[in-house]
């Protein structure tokens, strides 16, 4: 039977700049989603998960309401962002504060989503916030054609968070934007055109960046960029070789396998059939190789330990460029490293980077070498808002913020204290089939059962998913069929935190499976 966890109260100290909240200001989410103080539950069910306290008080929201706002959405925004929109029952999110969010009714949620891993600090954190309200004050736009402080300083620390020869950047907009520049830069450099990515991948939604992704709900039927290449992604979970040594990540693949220490039988397979694309799908010649360190809208998929590192021999071999694509792993997500490709013990020669560069401000990056830079002056290329002084006011204090409160340290202890929980669940659930990652990068696959892995299918995942917003947690969902837990919260969170997550996770897991088994045959 479900088991609430009962040791929240008093646990996990707050870091710098976090937020640590007093029992007298507790209020606890009922499944319903309705809020209530605590004193007025004194026997609340045995099932019922108590939600962390915080002591910030949300301003009162005053405005548009709910009703206005779904008459707007339907009327002048465009259809998809609609057919984006989470939930049967939307969240009207109304303000933020670290790890929390706040909807106009005044319900609160913990946010284990970061709006697609892209808040890295927290929610409004006070040091970014306050940076950001003095650039303000002094210089809001010019452009890169001008020689403005915060762009050189900025870039100067960027610069020394990447290992020679990566010392030469360019800021962008998006991950979009910095994923289409980078394949420009790819194909200027080598005078090669093809570009090989994984299948299951996401490198964007431009018409360029859109023929690197592999990921059919993100494809509209129109011609995109030509010269992409989908090879088969080395996926040891739901990929056709895998077992319980490959990955790089506190918790293994349920699969058996009989490898012996250090060698990986599924590494050598699946280099194999990278060298079965070269050998069929393109050219001698290639222009490079995009790769997540670990997949994020694939459903953080991870690769044998060493593939990486033959996959960028063969791609160098072939005349090409290795791009390592950090939108969602960069800046201390994983924990263990700074740079999701430092785990995998290679040095690509471009890396692109957006969403946690700018703790949710519209920014992206490419770092590449000096050479490589200089190819990129064959044409001219401007970009008006890259760059920006608030831009950069913005991204230098989440880099400085993420060294004072030891960001990336808190990634690594709580994310490993969280998969290591998920993988308890996944032993006690058949319809967890694999629980992934590193530091606060998480997925957890949800399947019919162990033994086929066939993905649960969307309904179920959305009840599941419908039931944790209802009781005051949002998470992500991803995978090609939309059958993974994506888990990239605000990198602040605490134990805390996690052991509310898990009650509410455990309890809308086996609330599904008791529905499933009671329902109708």
């Amino acid at each position: 039977m479900f088991k609430v966890v009962s040791s929240l109260r008093g646990r996990g100290a707050a870091l710098t700049g976090r937020s640590r909240c007093s029992p007298a200001s507790a209020r606890l989410h009922l499944g319903s989603g309705a809020v209530c103080q605590k004193s007025a539950l004194e026997c609340r069910p045995a099932d019922f998960a108590e939600m962390p306290p915080c002591n910030f008080k949300p301003e009162e929201y005053k405005g548009t309401s709910k009703e206005r706002m779904v008459e707007i959405r339907e009327r002048n925004c465009n259809p998809m962002v609609t057919k984006v929109t989470y939930y049967k029952r939307p969240v009207f999110i109304h303000q933020g504060h670290m790890q929390w969010l706040w909807d106009v009714d005044g319900r609160r949620y913990l946010d284990l989503f970061a709006g697609v891993a892209t808040v890295s600090v927290g929610h409004c954190h006070p040091k970014v916030t306050e940076a950001t309200q003095r650039q303000l004050r002094r210089l809001c736009h010019t452009t890169n054609i001008y020689a403005h402080p915060p762009l050189h300083e900025y870039i100067e620390k960027l610069a020394s968070y990447f290992p020679d020869p990566l010392k030469v950047i360019y800021l962008t907009n998006s991950g979009s934007e910095a994923n289409d520049l980078a394949m420009l830069m790819a194909r200027l450099h080598t005078g090669n055109f093809d570009i090989i990515a994984f299948r299951g991948s996401y490198h964007g939604g431009t018409q360029q960046t859109m023929g690197l992704t592999s990921n059919s709900p993100y494809k509209f039927p129109v011609a995109t960029s030509s010269g992409c290449t989908h090879t088969m992604s080395p996926d040891v979970f739901r990929g056709p070789w895998g077992g319980s040594h490959c990955r790089d990540s506190p918790v293994q693949t349920i699969r058996e396998c009989g490898c012996a220490q250090g060698y990986c039988v599924a590494n050598d397979l699946y280099v194999g059939q990278l060298k079965e694309t070269f050998a069929t799908s393109v050219p001698s010649r290639v222009a490079g190789l995009f790769a997540e360190p670990i997949q994020g809208m694939g459903g953080a998929v991870q690769y044998p330990r060493n593939y990486l590192k033959e996959a960028y021999r063969l791609v160098r071999e072939r005349g090409g460029l290795c791009i390592a694509d950090e939108v969602q792993t960069g800046f201390g997500r994983t924990g263990s490293h700074f740079w999701g490709f430092q785990g995998h013990g290679v040095i690509p020669d471009m890396v692109t980077m957006a969403k946690g560069i700018g703790n949710g401000f519209p920014m992206g990056a490419v770092v590449t070498t000096p050479e490589i830079a200089a190819s990129f002056g064959k044409a001219l290329h401007f970009n008006t808002f890259g760059g920006s002084p608030l831009a950069c006011a913005v991204a230098s204090s989440v880099l400085d913020t993420i060294r004072e409160d030891g960001t990336q340290q808190n990634s690594l202890k709580v994310g490993t204290y969280l998969l290591k929980r998920l993988a308890d669940l996944r032993d006690e659930y058949e319809i967890i089939g694999d629980v992934r990652g590193k530091g606060l990068q998480i997925g957890v696959e949800m399947v019919k059962d162990k033994a086929s892995r066939d993905p649960l299918p969307p309904e179920a995942m959305g009840e599941i998913f419908e039931d944790m917003k209802d009781t005051g947690v949002l998470i992500g969902k991803g995978g090609v069929y939309g059958q993974t837990f994506r888990i990239q919260p605000p990198m602040c969170i605490t134990q805390e935190d996690v052991d509310f997550f898990l009650a509410v996770f455990n309890k809308a897991v086996h609330s599904y499976t008791d529905r499933r088994s009671t329902g109708p045959k």
